[in-house]
């Protein structure tokens, strides 16, 4: 064996920030480097995502994760050892072999994410170099501080769906630091909160950390949300934009959309032509899932009307699958992607879908999933990617805390000048705004 051949395989029962089970996986190499992962679990999933393969019965609400497990130390693990953690293609190319099923349904998603993961933390590790610089040298990126994309209020999936958008957010790109980002967001978010008690409707917060919403119309949450920025003493549409979260296909049925909250249908065009006035009347500068995945259509006819005007994100219509991307850029949809490790199930799938929207001349922003842990994986891989933009969460409970913080540190290393500010968004109206 060499030093970076895999010595052993381990999978244990971990918890994420919901208290649901999930799959911690440790690798150890044969010259003593170690390397650990955590899969994370989305609330609302895209039906062309990789699958968590959960227990099902009484015990956990079903939610186990002992067959996963029995995945990792029975099968995965055992076809890796001896193999070079170097070689991570090589290691994940093993991976889907094991389990071709399309959405990783035999092994799991959550198996196999953990373990390409933890076997990326163990070479990093036996390299003598943190994961983000190790991931920067593979891919021959150049790595850069992202810019945050910050949860206010939660809804949809995320909040009992007491309002139907799934995320209502803030942008910084303004900011001259990542530092700065936090300041700037820290003040937003509280303020917000106290405008909530003030209307006596702050009852806590979401999964991810939002504020839970109390609102009667998911507009009044636009609204809440440009009077916080403004009690920040900030001015909407200069430092601090926002940035919407529809989760579309969560409230999509049979072509139509259904406004819980308001007691309302829209059409696929009465729904394009209420975002494209939100997009008038606040200053929104990015969108993700817009419309349904099924609702190629309508994803079109949005990119085209408002492509040039704001970043369109396709998470559960891309599902960070390099394929999806390089349909959607033929068919003129969308001008970014979410990238989520665990939607497409390795680290090297991930990676061809960054390159695939890289060659479309799409955007990435790399991104947590509602059910969180302590991980920080994706905050290095957002750095060492150069992708430019990075997803998380809110601002506060420790899970997304600790994505953010990690970003600080590595700012250190890499210097104040690796903060991209508003390089991503630079072509959309907030970019062409700053060149005056």
């Amino acid at each position: 064996m060499t030093m970076t051949d895999i010595k052993s395989v381990l999978g244990r029962r971990v918890w994420d920030s919901r208290g649901n089970p999930t799959v911690e996986v440790e690798v150890r190499l044969a010259g003593g480097a170690t390397g650990r992962a955590i899969a994370p679990a989305g609330a609302s999933r895209g039906t062309r995502e990789a699958v968590d393969l959960r227990d099902g019965g009484p015990t956990l609400r079903g939610m186990g994760v002992d067959q996963a497990l029995a995945g990792v130390n029975g099968t995965i693990g055992p076809a890796l050892i001896g193999q070079d953690a170097a070689d991570q293609a090589a290691i994940d190319a093993i991976i889907r072999q094991l389990d071709p099923s399309p959405l990783k349904a035999t092994l799991g998603g959550n198996a196999t994410v953990a373990t390409s993961l933890a076997v990326l933390h163990a070479s990093a590790a036996a390299a003598e170099k943190p994961l983000w610089r190790h991931l920067a040298d593979h891919t021959r990126k150049a790595p850069t501080i992202p810019l945050p994309e910050i949860q206010i209020f939660g809804g949809g999936a995320h909040a009992g769906r007491r309002v139907d958008v799934q995320d209502f957010m803030v942008m910084v790109p303004g900011a001259d630091s990542f530092d700065a980002v936090m300041e700037i967001t820290n003040e937003i978010y509280f303020a917000a909160g106290s405008i909530m008690a003030k209307k006596g409707r702050l009852s806590g917060v979401a999964d991810e950390g939002g504020w839970w919403p109390i609102f009667d119309s998911n507009e009044e949450a636009l609204e809440t949300l440009v009077e916080a920025i403004e009690l920040a003493g900030e001015t909407p549409g200069e430092r601090v934009v926002i940035s919407l979260d529809i989760a579309a296909s969560e409230f999509e049925d049979a072509g139509r959309y259904r406004l819980a909250l308001e007691d309302r249908t829209l059409s696929s065009d009465e729904m394009i032509a209420m975002l494209g006035r939100w997009i008038e009347d606040y200053p929104i500068v990015s969108i993700e899932d817009p419309l349904a995945e099924s609702d190629s259509a309508g994803m079109h006819a949005f990119t085209q009307d408002f492509g040039e005007r704001v970043q369109i994100i396709g998470d559960d219509y891309l599902v960070t699958n390099a394929a999806l991307v390089d349909e959607a850029a033929a068919a003129g949809a969308c001008n970014a992607v979410l990238i989520k490790v665990n939607q497409v199930g390795t680290v090297s799938e991930a990676i061809e879908t960054f390159e695939a929207a890289q060659n479309a001349g799409f955007r990435s922003v790399v991104s947590a999933r509602s059910g969180e842990t302590e991980d920080v994986s994706i905050s290095h891989l957002a750095v060492g990617l150069g992708a430019g933009q990075l997803k998380v969460g809110s601002f506060t409970r420790s899970e997304r805390m600790a994505k953010w913080n990690e970003c600080l540190r590595i700012q250190d290393e890499l210097g104040p000048d690796s903060f991209v500010k508003g390089t991503p968004l630079a072509n959309t109206w907030w970019g062409r705004k700053q060149q005056g």
